[in-house]
């Protein structure tokens, strides 16, 4: 009978897969210290953020180690950019299991480092684990801002307008099709929206440019309603969201012509990591002048209003058709719990 031949060590891993990519980090220190370094430039602060990922949960068991990587990377990023920082380092603890071979750590390290090239980013640390199961890792991120500048939930003001970047609705759409599929919508569609879902485009660079601008702002990972419920619940505001302004993709429109979803999924399905920000409704020629140059979609969507749902209090978010019409979803958004 064969026997399974024991795969590399915890120090190992690290050494192979891992310490490559702390290489070029200041105060990393090729990941042979207990800890890293961090130095913040005077004026400054630094933004830190976690998020984990578990398999069957977050990502689905089948995804490749690739898409696996960039996604736990990317929604850390995202969540930078809401804050209007720019990234700078990131530690790694990675929970494996006996499944877990070579190849798989090969082609996670390797697309860690095409997105450390990418978003400008260096591994400074972290921990390595055996599991029974399942897959799980957590990414913590940390950014650099001006001080005093970070953007927060908390500052959104009546009379603002509501703004996204990009496109809403893709990951959700994407997850429907790998889970059941998406009858009548072809397949190139079909792929551009699970390619939102696996890997999110993190608004690095348009995150930091919002500083300034923008009063309050989110990263859209449980929903379009759910996030901007936070700000609303943060600010002590509501809010009113035009239906027919939301952004969709082509992909998304196909999708909805077919009744392969509805507003519902749009609106409330998440993992669409775009940032979501209310600023001044007079700032509009200015956002309009950062989406042209760089080349990112800014789309007004709604507006920021009184809390005025005195017999709701759980409804922070009102969303309208055409002919403002209210709108009933059955959902808000994802609830971890």
């Amino acid at each position: 009978m064969a026997t399974r031949q024991p795969g590399p060590g915890e120090f190992e891993i690290i050494r192979r897969f891992f310490a490559p990519l702390a290489a070029d980090a200041p105060g990393a220190f090729g990941l042979t210290d207990d800890a890293a370094a961090l130095e913040v430039p005077p004026g400054h602060s630094l933004v830190v953020t976690s998020d984990a990922l578990v398999a069957g949960v977050h990502f689905l068991a089948t995804d490749t180690a690739a898409d696996v990587a960039a996604k736990a990377l990317r929604v850390n990023l995202s969540d930078l950019a809401s804050m209007g920082a720019r990234p700078v380092a990131y530690t790694l603890a990675l929970a494996l299991t006996r499944e877990t071979g070579v190849e798989w750590l090969e082609a996670f390290a390797a697309s860690l480092a095409a997105d450390q090239e990418r978003f400008g980013i260096h591994l400074i640390g972290g921990d390595t684990v055996a599991t029974p199961g399942p897959l799980t890792l957590c990414i913590c991120a940390f950014g650099r801002v001006a001080s005093g500048t970070e953007l927060r939930r908390s500052g959104a003001r009546p009379g603002d307008a509501v703004f996204v970047t990009g496109t809403i609705g893709d990951a959700a759409l994407g997850l429907i099709a790998l889970q059941k599929g998406l009858a009548g919508v072809d397949t190139a569609d079909c792929e551009a929206l699970v390619t939102r879902y696996r890997r999110p485009i993190p608004r690095t660079v348009c995150g930091p440019r919002l500083v300034g601008l923008a009063h309050a702002a989110i990263d859209v990972s449980d929903g379009l309603l759910a996030d901007l419920g936070h700000i609303c619940e943060t600010s002590e505001v509501a809010a009113v969201i035009e239906a027919d302004r939301v952004p969709l993709s082509a992909a998304a429109q196909a999708a909805l012509a077919a009744g392969a979803g509805g507003w519902g999924d749009i609106l409330s399905g998440g993992d669409d990591y775009e940032l979501l920000f209310t600023a001044a409704a007079d700032a509009e020629p200015d956002l309009t002048a950062i989406s042209k140059a760089l080349n990112v979609p800014i789309t007004r969507i709604g507006r920021i209003v009184e809390r005025t749902f005195a017999d709701r209090p759980d409804r922070l978010v009102g969303v309208v058709d055409a002919a403002g019409r209210p709108l009933v979803l059955e959902t808000s958004g994802y609830r971890h719990f």
